[in-house]
């Protein structure tokens, strides 16, 4: 039997050629994953991998722009992380090296005791605040918020109004409220109590004197819970309207250095968390104004 060599031989050729084509092919995007892995590992979170892969729209292809994906979260968590450190140490910084000033200040003049331990006080009564705060915000970054269960907003409004009204009178603005169709909705009453108590207390803070803050409330067109806080403040520039719901935010608060800028960052994720959105706008003739959506129970 005359067997035909050379186009066996040929069949052969091709069948390698072929077959290192397609190793190549599927080799190629592996090594580059690998290769983004290792630099992953090493603390290279900006590599990425998807834009070596070219026009390839196989499963390889997908998982190199989910590690992408990764990668740019991982890096933005990280970055944030370490952004939030400098600024604690920052934060942390200033009454420290005051109450370090105090106490130098009490073994070189005794007979200022008293009023240096008052100073003493009110500085550790500011770090305790500050890491108060810190530990509500990382609780809420973890996701470890406390038990939810159904909040009846009016409630929740009127002692807070009633608190807010107080506070006003001291800082001479005036706290309007205006409630609408009131509902439940389902969240941690303590944390959802302090993120709209930290939103009303930044709009006091923000008031001038014999301004007003106006409070409005109620079931919107949409099916959802509606809060709206607006003050008579200078506003924020267009282009810091998100950033003020970042950690350790602050605007110039004439004539207050109170707070740490953690008050809206806290309301956000409080929000969030209960699948509502939280936003801010200035107002047309003056002010701040900060709209709360929130989901309401079904039985509401």
């Amino acid at each position: 039997m005359h067997l035909p060599i050379p186009a066996i031989l040929a069949g052969l050729l091709a069948s390698a050629l072929c077959a290192a084509g397609l190793a190549w092919y599927f080799a190629k995007p592996i090594r580059q994953l690998r290769q983004g892995f290792d630099a992953a590992a090493n603390g290279d979170l900006a590599v990425r991998v998807a834009p070596g892969m070219g026009q390839r729209r196989d499963e390889l292809a997908d998982l190199g722009r989910d590690f992408d994906r990764m990668t740019e979260r991982v890096q933005s968590v990280v970055e944030g992380q370490k952004r939030l450190l400098h600024d604690v140490s920052h934060e942390m910084r200033s009454p420290l090296a005051r109450l370090q000033a105090a106490v130098g200040l009490a073994r070189q003049q005794p007979e200022r005791m008293e009023g240096l331990l008052a100073r003493v006080e009110r500085e550790s009564e500011r770090m305790n605040q500050l890491v108060g705060e810190l530990l509500t915000l990382s609780r809420l970054e973890a996701g470890s918020a406390g038990a939810v269960g159904p909040v009846d907003m009016d409630e929740l409004l009127a002692q807070l109004v009633e608190d807010a009204r107080f506070e006003g009178t001291a800082r001479r603005v005036t706290v309007s409220y205006e409630p609408g169709r009131m509902a439940e909705v389902l969240a941690d009453p303590e944390l959802l109590h302090r993120a709209i108590e930290n939103v009303v207390r930044n709009a006091l803070r923000f008031s001038p004197p014999g301004g007003i803050v106006r409070i409005e409330a109620g079931v919107g067109g949409d099916g959802a819970f509606h809060i709206v806080v607006l003050d008579h403040g200078p506003g924020v520039a267009e282009a810091d309207l998100e950033a003020i719901f970042t950690p350790f935010y602050r605007g110039a608060a004439p004539g207050d250095d109170d707070g740490y800028g953690l008050g809206l960052a806290i309301a956000r994720r409080v929000v969030q968390v209960g699948n509502g959105t939280i936003g801010a706008s200035n107002a047309a003739d003056a002010g701040l104004s900060v709209s709360i959506r929130l989901p309401i129970l079904a039985s509401s």
